[in-house]
């Protein structure tokens, strides 16, 4: 009986990660053809049933981890050179995995807190959920154009660098221009305002990358 149960879990996992491979590149088009729909649509889908939550998609937080591990399995491919990672912790691909995972998800963390304050809702798991899962679908594009460019970049020619920050800045102007748009027309913002709290949460990101990174590297270090 056991041993019937394994393999239907064996079957049930066989199936869901098979259909990754349908709805991935689904997810994925639709979160770059429409990202304020597809936000809307990760709020609806919280209040059905979990078993009927996402049928035609990826749930949210899987879509920016596979994002990630795509990315990963790419840079495996392509790039032999692991020198740039220097922490001994993140010489691990499983660790190395986790640690993007951790810093890509701070930026939607810090997107739904900032969308929470501006409507004046109070801040605890139930009210966290909508805001993070909506801004997954987006975070996940944005993690892709970032990772892609740091795998180009280290083809090291001189092709590869301009191509490298050219797709740098082309998912970092459409991940704010999203959520401008996202800001203005959810909390009633003008603009300009809605603009300035974007980018701030986005340093607010990259500043959190910074310190975590450089966390790992002195816990790392000789003699500490």
């Amino acid at each position: 009986m056991d041993f019937m149960r394994l393999l239907k879990s064996i079957e049930e996992l066989l199936y869901e990660v098979v259909s990754w491979l349908l709805f991935y590149p689904l997810t994925m088009w639709r979160a770059l053809r429409d990202p304020d729909k597809m936000m809307r649509y990760a709020n609806v889908e919280l209040s059905d049933e979990v078993d009927e939550q996402y049928q035609d998609t990826m749930s949210p937080p899987m879509f920016l981890l596979l994002t990630l591990l795509i990315v990963h399995g790419l840079e495996l491919g392509f790039i032999s050179d692991r020198s740039w990672v220097a922490p001994s912790m993140l010489a691990s691909d499983s660790n190395l995995l986790i640690f993007r995972a951790v810093v890509f998800s701070v930026f939607p963390l810090l997107m739904a807190v900032k969308l929470l304050r501006f409507r004046g809702a109070r801040i605890d798991r139930a009210t966290l959920k909508p805001p993070f899962y909506s801004q997954c679908y987006v975070a996940a594009p944005f993690a892709l154009g970032v990772s892609l460019a740091g795998v180009v970049w280290r083809v090291h020619n001189s092709t590869a660098s301009v191509a490298a920050l050219l797709l740098l800045v082309v998912a970092i102007v459409w991940y704010v221009a999203v959520e401008t748009r996202w800001f203005a027309r959810n909390l009633d913002l003008g603009l300009g305002r809605a603009l300035l709290s974007v980018v701030v949460s986005v340093l607010q990101g990259v500043a959190a990358m910074l310190i975590v990174g450089t966390a790992i590297a002195l816990t790392q270090a000789p003699g500490t």
